[in-house]
């Protein structure tokens, strides 16, 4: 069900005419479809209850992203270098950790951005191979210099990884988290379900204990072949 806005203006603002204010115009939008998107879900954010929050008639936003697949695109990107930033702060006086600490580690840092597992389902499903190429280009230099930077970080926090280790670790990680995340999201079906069946929801809703468990195996294994 698609959510209602009260109080969202009635006319379009007036058009932004500085650099500085189509800037502003600009992050109102990101900020919109980021609230949107953590509210009810990546799938659910539409252009029109975008520009509805904001306040903007719908073709407004065309002067700012082509196209919704665009603007979550950009919330990705932003995704990326606040995961780098927060494994690497978490790593910088780490040394000699267990492979299940190296895990919980990890899997913590992607914890706190519930936002970021939602997109990275979508990016590979739809969003990446929506947009002109030029726009897919910078999204994937964005996110290539994100992993290669937790990767040396990896690499250099005394963790027993090489890098090969290492970028097996942040694969596992970004595709059982995009995984996981989906599920501990359940429908309201699916928790009616969880309801009269615990032993499905057992699983399924422990996003961090069960990205943690497989990350600490696929640390181990990374480990035996360095």
């Amino acid at each position: 069900m698609r959510l209602r806005y009260r109080g969202a203006v009635s006319q379009p603002k007036q058009r932004a005419r500085s650099a500085q204010d189509k800037q502003l115009r600009r992050m109102a939008l990101l900020d919109a479809a980021r609230e949107l998107a953590i509210e009810q879900g990546v799938r659910e954010v539409t252009l029109a209850a975008v520009t509805a929050r904001v306040g903007l008639h719908p073709s407004a936003v065309r002067r700012y992203f082509e196209s919704r697949e665009e603007l979550l695109l950009e919330l990705a990107e932003q995704g990326w270098a606040d995961w780098r930033d927060r494994l690497v702060t978490g790593l910088n006086d780490a040394h000699g950790l267990s492979a299940e600490q190296i895990a919980d580690l990890v899997s913590g840092s992607l914890e706190q951005l519930p936002l970021f597992c939602d997109l990275l389902t979508h990016v590979v499903l739809s969003l990446e191979g929506a947009v002109r190429l030029e726009r897919a280009r910078r999204y994937k230099i964005a996110a290539s210099a994100a992993y290669d930077t937790m990767t040396q970080a990896l690499v250099g926090a005394d963790a027993d990884l090489d890098r090969q280790g290492a970028q097996t670790l942040l694969t596992a990680a970004m595709s059982c988290a995009a995984y996981l995340f989906q599920l501990s999201r359940p429908s309201a079906t699916l928790r009616q379900l969880y309801t009269e069946q615990p032993r499905w929801a057992h699983d399924a809703l422990r996003f961090r204990e069960q990205l943690t468990s497989l990350l600490t195996a696929v640390t181990l294994g990374a480990r035996q072949h360095a």
